[in-house]
């Protein structure tokens, strides 16, 4: 296994001290560039739900309400974290992270750019998954992935992702990453 580079990454911690194990080019809203097999569900901004993005700042509050005046319950540090929104009410987005936290961000703190986080569900269990230099099984290893490294999505063919991870770029299958929901086409 020659020529590949261990990587390790931490995530931002949240507010309240809780450690998060940080789910295509596409408008401030988070516009999916995908094509959905299943029927599509249209929130109030015409765009998808739910769907992926990510946060714009390394400081966003996640609120219990939709609005300035409703408490913060959360205080996300790490910018790109990738985030599901699941509803949306005027310019806030209700969104979920990888652990299932939810609450409620404003929609200019929210980005469009796909990022995703590799294998959350194994952490602290051990095990690595591979970037390869190609999207398939067989293709040599350009990066061995700790579960929790969030990278940067460039593409995915609804089986495999085209992806950065602090500079290493490679292929990774779709089925290990929370960003990106399966058999989900993302484009560029």
């Amino acid at each position: 296994m020659s020529g590949f580079a261990p990587l390790r990454m931490v995530l931002g911690t949240a507010f309240l001290g809780a450690m998060l194990f940080a789910p295509s080019p596409v408008d401030a809203q988070g516009a999916a560039s995908s094509a959905q097999t299943t029927t599509v569900r249209l929130g109030p901004s015409g765009l998808p739900l739910p769907r992926f993005v990510s946060l714009k700042s390394g400081r966003v509050n996640s609120r219990i309400g939709p609005g300035v005046n409703y408490s913060v319950d959360w205080m996300y540090t790490k910018a790109g974290l990738p985030m599901e929104i699941v509803q949306e009410y005027d310019t806030w987005r209700r969104v979920r992270d990888a652990e299932g936290a939810e609450g409620w961000i404003n929609q200019s703190l929210l980005s469009g750019k796909r990022t995703a986080i590799v294998a959350p569900w194994q952490r602290g269990k051990g095990g690595t998954v591979n970037l390869l230099d190609d999207p398939s099984q067989d293709a040599g290893i350009v990066a061995i992935l700790e579960p929790g490294v969030m990278g940067t999505i460039k593409s995915c063919n609804g089986q495999w992702c085209e992806m950065t991870f602090d500079g290493h770029k490679g292929w990774i299958n779709q089925s290990s990453l929370w960003g990106a929901y399966p058999g989900e086409k993302v484009k560029d």
